[in-house]
């Protein structure tokens, strides 16, 4: 029993990931029957192809008839040369079918395998993209890309380059053993007993194997995350001359990282020694008694080579084990990490009963509502208000009072607390997702333009867009100009994020994109922060197009973009503590005149440096 509780602790991933591989595996029952069915046949083969062998030296060498009889009319009545030419043709015919269905059962188990691996692979991109906002927050992107793409195609290990050619190798060493114990038993028992000294030998090394590994595939996707950091705020790291800070840090991961695999290799290899030195203390044992028992007449020459033939093969699994242990754990650390993301389950996702939404008039209410991201620090409290159908409302205020969290609770990006957030009079929670999201358009401080074509860009915006549709959003958007004068106009490819182009351009084809999905709700979230004079006229006239007919929330630190709006509500510390049109809350003198007159008043100031100069 301790024994194997060991056994469980040193592999404990696998009784957690097979159970969910299962499933796909389950999808290619027939390629992976055949795929067994095969492997069936070469392990007969197997046990077939020291047999000619026996007969070639009892009937042929040594000429002993009685001890070389087949039990076969046909063998057994051949004088000793025309045996001798069938046995060798036995051997090629043996051999030469047993490389064919070995081809074909790896071939078969890699097919399964890669099968599978596409399918996991899908699963959890679309699972990591379904996950709440929440996760995404407190993850790390360079690692979760690591858990994707390497440690899915460790998997492998465990379902096809080790679980099932082990799996085989053992029906091999039951095979075998079961005709050396028809030979002989005594030698059979000599031949066994190696099974349980190595279990014993190698049970405390593959727990130590197992941890090893999971510590590498941590500092990894630790080393990951790093660098997808650096990399991706590269403009940051150079500005503040941080190279040193996170190139120290990675070469430490990088440093325990060696450490740590060459402890894994160094666990393997030890382990896979023990097998050899064992293996070939007890063949010297089945040698020497093997032997003895031939010489008093109990055992042909012929049964002995089979004996030694067997013991060679049949301890292959043994062997394997060794080897396998290391990939088994190694990818079972992998797999651990895997499944950890997909027994993530999405805070935010359909109810069982929810149903698509219907067009949107664009009604949309906030109505009591409070949040927090942590249950004992509320973000927002108390908000209630409406925005009627085509209304544009600013919300304003210094950062970090919960205007972004309000957009974030329309997207459904999170749910609220306490209260609702209403559109055309039903609870956004009633409705599916994605019919939610795709009538509101969204234009954000630092819109992500992707590695794509700008046509791509644009018509990433709604599906099945057309070329006319795409021209006429960057119409609206004020870029169909600068787009025609590119490489390649709409057909030229930008790099990732965009960083081939201005802010200002990169804004312009973002509206677009906005713009050719025709929602009826929009949502702007600091659509202007860090524009010149020249591009932030472009683009604040391109969103007044865009916002035409569309009830508009803005977020917005420019009050004079602001004022243009309807209703104007000041967000402090989670509450909405003004709201009026622009000409009422000046007229009121409150939080929103003294700031507006602020910004006027350091306009003015920049204005006069500017001339100044």
């Amino acid at each position: 029993m301790a024994r194997k509780e060991s056994l469980k602790k040193s592999l404990p991933g696998l009784r957690r990931i097979l159970p969910r591989l299962w499933p796909y595996v389950r999808k290619h029952r027939a390629l992976t029957g055949g795929s067994f069915l095969v492997l069936f046949l070469e392990v007969g083969l197997r046990l077939l192809e020291p047999w000619p062998l026996k007969f070639v030296v009892d009937r042929v060498v040594v000429d002993t008839p009685a001890g070389g009889q087949s039990g076969i009319p046909y063998l057994d009545r051949l004088d000793p040369m025309a045996l001798l030419t069938v046995c060798a043709v036995a051997v090629a015919a043996i051999i030469g079918l047993r490389a064919l269905s070995t081809y074909a059962s790896t071939v078969g188990f890699a097919l399964v395998g890669n099968n599978v691996l596409t399918e996991v692979r899908g699963d959890l991109y679309d699972h990591l993209q379904r996950l709440s906002l929440s996760f995404h927050n407190k993850a790390k992107g360079g690692d979760l890309t690591i858990r994707l793409i390497t440690d899915i195609g460790m998997l492998r290990d465990v379902v096809v380059t080790a679980l099932m050619p082990f799996l085989g190798n053992i029906l091999v060493l039951v095979g075998m053993l079961s005709v050396m114990f028809f030979l002989n038993w005594q030698l059979a028992l000599i031949a066994l007993v190696i099974i349980p000294i190595f279990w014993l030998s190698t049970v405390r090394l593959s727990k130590r194997i197992t941890g090893a590994s999971r510590k590498v595939r941590q500092r990894q996707g630790a080393m990951a995350a790093t660098a997808s950091e650096s990399i991706g705020a590269i403009k940051i790291v150079q500005a503040l001359s941080l190279e040193g800070v996170f190139n120290r840090s990675f070469s430490a991961q990088n440093t325990k990282s060696l450490s740590e695999g060459v402890q894994v290799k160094r666990l393997a290899s030890r382990m896979e020694r023990t097998a050899d030195v064992l293996i070939g203390i007890f063949t010297a044992l089945v040698l020497y008694f093997g032997a003895r028992l031939v010489i008093s007449g109990s055992l042909t020459p012929g049964d002995l080579i089979i004996f030694l033939t067997y013991l060679k093969n049949a301890f292959r699994p043994v062997r394997d084990f060794a080897k396998y242990t290391g990939r088994i754990a190694k990818a079972t650390a992998a797999g651990e990490r895997v499944m950890d993301i997909m027994e993530q389950e999405p805070e935010i996702r359909d109810r069982p009963d929810a149903r698509p939404a219907p067009a949107f008039e664009g009604d949309v209410r906030f109505e009591n509502l409070s949040f927090g991201y942590e249950p004992a620090q509320k973000v927002l409290s108390g908000i209630d208000f409406q925005a009627t159908p085509g209304s544009r409302i600013a919300l304003v205020g210094i950062s970090g009072n919960g205007k972004s969290t309000l957009a974030n609770l329309l997207l459904r990006l999170y749910d609220p607390d306490e209260g609702r957030v209403a559109i055309d009079g039903r609870d956004i929670r009633e409705y599916t997702l994605q019919s939610v999201r795709s009538q509101i358009s969204v234009v954000l401080q630092d819109s992500l333009l992707f590695a794509a074509s700008v046509r791509d860009n644009i018509a990433y915006g709604t599906s099945e867009a057309t070329d006319e549709e795409v021209e006429a959003a960057a119409r609206i958007a004020n870029a169909h100009e600068f787009i025609e004068e590119m490489p390649e106009g709409y057909d030229t490819v930008l790099s990732e994020r965009g960083g081939s182009l201005s802010g200002g351009q990169r804004q312009r084809i973002a509206i677009a994109r906005a713009a050719i999905r025709k929602a009826p709700i929009l949502l702007l979230d600091e659509p202007t922060v860090g524009l010149d004079e020249e591009n932030e006229q472009e683009v604040t006239e391109a969103l007044e197009k865009l916002a035409e007919g569309r009830t508009t929330f803005l977020i917005s630190h420019d009050l004079r973009l602001a004022s243009r709006s309807d209703e104007v509500l000041y967000v402090e510390n989670g509450r909405v503590v003004e709201r009026g049109s622009h000409a009422e809350l000046l007229q009121g003198g409150g939080r929103y005149a003294t700031l507006y007159r602020l910004q006027q008043a350091e306009s003015s100031k920049e204005e006069r440096g500017a001339f100044t100069r």
